[in-house]
């Protein structure tokens, strides 16, 4: 006798588009989080919500979910998707995906939630997320022997640490450390920022003008990582330890390396074409970010957290827009050319940036907060108005 088959409801939802690779639902949902996570902090500043319930304090809750609920989320959806092609090896689908989507958007509730249990649950689901994330992507660059890009092991492994701490120390009441782990996770975001604008802006720039890439300076490729990560553990460890010298010329020579590295990228070759000049005004706004909060160190009137903005907004934001623009498009098999209404979202996130660091610098922080908080929402609402229909349908072919 003959069973009629049923379709398991869960596979068939698991082979959507949208679950095919991770940058799909990761860049969608990292979008969405961050305009849902601006709306709330910018209700708040008003003093239109209320956070106080919450265990966590509200600036720790606005930088640890911009940093974690949607960077994170953005740079780990981009390397898990890259990782296929650096190895050769076929990356997560499907289910997986659908896990690691779900349970990222439950720690977002829970966190949301605020009560104690909702946080402490929120960790245990932080931790399971960060090792899936470092086991699936180890798996694929040792099975590959990809050692070039063992690097990220570290990285992410550095992200997961202090993304534990963070709320850890909050819980504890230590909100100082808190927020001083939260600056130091951008620090190490622009290590991968470095690491990853280092290799695809050069080759992206030299493919989109049809020049040949200028050799890079060796020195430069050699010494920067090394001069990154001295100053972010001397930054880390400023906190915890009485030491006889800052972080302050480190991050100055840091960010002169990064600007040096970009003269060999034919950046003035990218003005009319949205999808590279994007990426080279963030790679150039972090170099002037790390410049800056050096000098924040020296400069009475720079406050530290100010400076870092350019660096949260107009690097980190904008390189994200910028990447997640381009890679949706050419992991869909589209032709790599942006709609008119994401290039406004790229000049609405450098007005948001600019608006951020100059009136705040000028005494104007309730304009500077209202004011960049409006354009970055304007900016990632595009995105996910464009691209909903271009990551939520079967690739081209």
């Amino acid at each position: 006798m003959l069973k009629s088959q049923q379709e398991n409801p869960v596979q068939t939802s698991a082979a959507h588009a949208v679950w095919q690779l991770t940058f799909r639902s990761f860049f969608l949902t990292g979008a969405a989080v961050s305009v849902f996570s601006i709306i709330i902090w910018l209700l708040a500043l008003m003093g239109l919500m209320d956070l106080s319930q919450n265990p966590i304090p509200s600036i720790v809750w606005h930088a640890h979910e911009m940093i974690f609920g949607f960077a994170a989320l953005i740079a780990v959806g981009f390397i898990l998707t890259a990782v296929q092609t650096w190895t050769g090896k076929p990356s997560i689908t499907g289910l997986p995906v659908m896990l690691l989507a779900a349970t990222w958007v439950a720690i977002r509730f829970f966190l949301f939630v605020g009560t104690q249990a909702a946080i402490y649950t929120s960790i245990v689901l932080i931790f399971s997320w960060w090792l899936s994330v470092i086991i699936i992507y180890g798996r694929l660059v040792f099975a590959a022997k990809n050692r070039r890009n063992y690097l990220f092991i570290p990285l992410l492994s550095a992200l997961a640490l202090l993304n534990l701490l963070i709320l850890v120390s909050s819980l504890n009441g230590n909100h100082d450390t808190s927020l001083h782990l939260l600056r130091s996770s951008v620090l190490v975001f622009t290590m991968i920022i470095g690491v990853v604008g280092g290799r695809v802006i050069p080759f992206f720039t030299a493919r989109g003008t049809q020049t040949e890439p200028k050799p890079p300076y060796q020195w430069i490729e050699k010494a920067l990582l090394p001069v990154s990560f001295v100053g972010v553990m001397v930054f880390i460890s400023s906190q915890f330890f009485e030491l006889p010298f800052t972080p302050a010329a480190l991050m100055i020579v840091a960010g002169v390396m990064h600007l040096l590295r970009m003269m060999n990228w034919s950046s003035a070759k990218t003005l009319s074409i949205p999808l590279l000049w994007s990426l080279h005004v963030s790679y150039g706004l972090m170099a002037i970010g790390l410049i800056t909060l050096g000098l924040s160190y020296i400069i009475s009137g720079l406050t530290f957290s100010t400076a870092l903005h350019l660096i949260t907004i107009g690097a980190i934001g904008l390189m994200i827009l910028a990447m997640i623009s381009r890679v949706s498009l050419g992991h869909t098999g589209r032709k790599l050319s942006v709609a008119p209404l994401i290039v406004i979202a790229f000049y609405s996130l450098i007005a948001s940036t600019l608006c951020r660091f100059l009136l705040s610098i000028s005494g104007y922080f309730i304009e500077a907060w209202i004011s960049s908080a409006v354009l970055w929402v304007i900016s990632f609402t595009f995105f996910i108005f464009i691209y909903w229909p271009v990551l939520t349908a079967p690739r081209h072919t």
